[in-house]
């Protein structure tokens, strides 16, 4: 007996297509920036560094905690940012001053309130041996520094909102 594509094939476009206006459904009912009181949030709350409000529409994050992380770690090439969990991933950088080591950096933000213990860096360090690339221990104190002036543009982002 020989395979018949004919129904077999409209059953799985009819599915598709079924499934394609589903989501483009749930699209029509996206919400433009948000304003609450006389403050304009933007895209995803966060580009006029306004904190996360826990609405639907916003990030999941501490917005003042994301932009900051974004803004110091702009030197360093981006890998992916996910603002609705919280993680930043930077891929490798290499200081022009010493090529023959890299950085690679992960940050996490892991509460939605503007506090030392909502944040989370991991530093990666990678040292070429002249064979290639090798894994070795960055200082405990790379990551302590990036937390640092992680914080540190947060709380200022933070006084230059609330300060107008």
């Amino acid at each position: 007996m020989a395979f018949v594509r004919g129904p077999v094939m409209r059953s799985v476009m009819i599915g598709v297509a079924a499934l394609s206006l589903i989501g483009v459904a749930a699209c029509s009912h996206a919400r433009g920036p948000q304003v609450v009181g006389n403050e304009h949030h933007g895209l995803f709350g966060f580009l006029h560094g306004a904190p996360a409000q826990g609405g639907p529409a916003e990030i999941g994050v501490n917005g003042y905690l994301w932009r900051a992380a974004l803004d110091t770690l702009n030197f360093m090439p981006l890998a992916s940012a996910d603002p609705y969990g919280g993680v930043i991933i930077t891929d490798w950088y290499s200081s022009p001053d010493v090529p023959t080591e890299r950085f690679k950096a992960t940050v996490y933000i892991l509460d939605t309130r503007l506090r030392a213990d909502g944040l989370n860096v991991t530093v990666f360090k990678q040292v070429n041996n002249g064979a290639g690339w090798v894994d070795a221990e960055p200082s405990p104190q790379t990551s302590e520094d990036l937390e640092n002036a992680i914080l540190t543009r947060a709380r200022q982002l933070r006084l230059a909102n609330v300060n107008g």
